[in-house]
């Protein structure tokens, strides 16, 4: 008969080793779960993909565990799953972390474990987002209207070129996309499909946003890593001596912080509106439109140092006008004054934070040149 005191112990100790303390999956800490089919542990939100994916899962300590089950765990682990399961992931391909959404975390446990694409082994034919070249059709929202279309999207490595077409049957594209400026951020609620990816890029000097799905999760994941793999590839090129360590986070990159802000003109007298806001900490922009899935932006205000005159603080205007939120933040920049008004304190504390964390980074040499061709509207 099991000790079951004494089971729970010992899991107890194996959470407290390298590699067990953290979710196997994402990297949370402290996971309370475990599969006692895989011999990992795992946070509650990896259990659950695990449980619909078969591989039998436990709660530490809320479920009695048999001996059995308990030394199959001690012979296993997370270091020596990710040892297996883990030993030829293209250093291009996204590994989730906790906060990441739901499609990008359940994909990846699927890959790992059930179609076994990072074990090494020479698959035939190749998976689809290794080729270099990746092609198929996407649900596309359209620029002037909430419609979503299928549009042809094509992807090539070699040319460093996304190319979607407005028909199947086109005899050019709509659009020649460089993979020079191109993001790809999954935006399931923002675009209402938990499928939904965002992609952005620079558009004559305009930031110009593409958003689309695929109804079948590994389809768009898989467009997600091929438009990786082709950004690192880019990068490699553009910075022949950086290492993966730095080119990694410049694949692509999620935005630091999204939401509305009322905002007021360059004298701050004229009426508040309501802007969707976009900080994009890599680049130092912070964007505004005015929905949040327009595609193109109605400014952008470059967020350098404060030793280059750049600041940013609480602020409460003495004459607005049509504001219906009290919760102020002021941006300064060497050419003008930016006043927000947020609609709660929470909000605008993150907005403080955020900014004042972009504020607070150097500016690296390409930065020099976003902030010069950046011409500020109002």
């Amino acid at each position: 008969m099991a000790n079951h005191e004494r089971n729970a112990k010992l899991l107890l100790e194996l959470l407290k080793l390298p590699g067990n303390c953290r979710c196997a999956d994402c990297g949370a800490p402290d996971p309370q779960w475990a599969s006692y089919k895989l011999g990992i542990f795992v946070c509650l939100n990896c259990s659950g993909i695990h449980r619909s994916l078969s591989n039998r899962v436990k709660s530490i300590n809320l479920d009695f565990w048999e001996d059995e089950l308990v030394e199959f765990m001690e012979s296993n682990g997370n270091a020596s799953a990710k040892a297996l399961f883990e030993k030829a992931v293209p250093v291009y391909y996204y590994r989730p972390q906790e906060n990441d959404c739901g499609v990008l975390r359940e994909q990846w446990i699927q890959a790992k474990y059930e179609r076994m694409e990072f074990t090494g082994e020479t698959k035939y034919p190749p998976i689809s987002y290794t080729t270099g070249f990746y092609e198929g059709v996407l649900w596309k929202k359209g620029k002037e209207n909430t419609q979503f279309l299928k549009r042809k999207f094509v992807l090539s490595e070699r040319e460093f070129t996304l190319i979607y077409y407005n028909k199947e049957n086109s005899k050019g594209p709509k659009a020649v996309i460089s993979i020079k400026d191109l993001n790809a951020t999954f935006q399931p609620e923002k675009i209402g499909h938990p499928q939904g990816l965002q992609l952005t890029y620079q558009d004559n000097n305009h930031t110009r946003n593409l958003y689309v799905y695929h109804e079948r999760p590994e389809e768009i994941v898989a467009w997600f890593n091929a438009i990786r793999a082709a950004r690192y590839a880019y990068l490699k090129t553009a910075y022949p001596t950086g290492s993966d360590e730095e080119l990694i986070p410049k694949i692509t990159r999620n935005y630091l912080k999204e939401g509305y802000m009322e905002k007021t003109g360059p004298l701050q007298k004229e009426t508040f509106k309501k802007r969707w806001f976009v900080l994009d900490s890599q680049n130092r922009k912070l964007l505004y439109f005015k929905a949040q899935l327009d595609a193109e932006e109605l400014g952008v205000i470059f967020i350098g140092t404060e030793n280059k005159g750049y600041s940013v603080k609480e602020y409460v205007p003495k004459q607005a006008r049509g504001n219906k939120w009290k919760c102020g933040i002021m941006v300064v920049t060497p050419q003008r004054q930016f006043v927000f008004m947020c609609e709660q304190e929470k909000e605008q504390k993150e907005w403080l934070d955020a900014l004042r964390e972009v504020l607070s980074r150097p500016m690296a040499p390409q930065d020099y040149s976003i902030e010069a061709n950046i011409q500020y509207k109002s």
